[in-house]
């Protein structure tokens, strides 16, 4: 039981991690409205829990010449849908293709981060979760991954008593 509450709270902390980002600023802002009307829908979409609509949408605006930066910020969406519906190689194979085209996208980092906690990879998690935080230290997302790695990560220990 306890393992189904937290699968929900993972999809539903998965949606939190989704945004259409535009990767020409430095800080990886929300743009929505953008120049590819599909990544922007896509990310809408996602950021709304329908995640199927966001993957056909986002794939239909990656497949119409977007920028480097904008073909980056739909890679990572992907990414974070394909990790909240529990796609997680997938999920981990789209941010790696993200963060090729830009090192430095924190949220690319953090979705990969997400996926591989699910897989139970916490080195790997935790090593993108460092990258993450050291591009935006202050992301919300980053502390909420952070919490969940350290309560998935924590060993439970008994102390036994004897009583007579």
């Amino acid at each position: 039981m306890a393992r189904s509450v937290f699968s929900g709270f993972a999809v539903t902390f998965a949606a939190s991690l989704c945004w259409a980002q535009s990767l020409d600023t430095p800080d990886s802002r929300t743009v929505l409205g953008g120049g590819n009307e599909y990544l922007s829908a896509g990310a809408n979409a996602i950021r709304a829990g329908s995640y199927e609509d966001g993957i056909r949408l986002t794939e239909i605006g990656l497949g119409r010449a977007p920028s480097r930066g904008d073909r980056a910020a739909g890679l990572s969406n992907l990414c974070a849908a394909h990790a909240a519906k529990g796609d997680l190689d997938l999920a981990i194979t789209y941010c790696g293709e993200s963060l090729a085209l830009n090192e430095h996208n924190w949220r690319a980092y953090s979705n990969r981060s997400y996926a591989y906690l699910m897989k139970g990879r916490f080195t790997e998690a935790v090593s993108d979760l460092e990258a993450a935080a050291a591009i935006n230290p202050n992301a919300r997302q980053i502390l909420q991954i952070r919490g969940m790695i350290n309560e998935r990560s924590l060993q439970p220990s008994v102390t036994m008593e004897e009583h007579q």
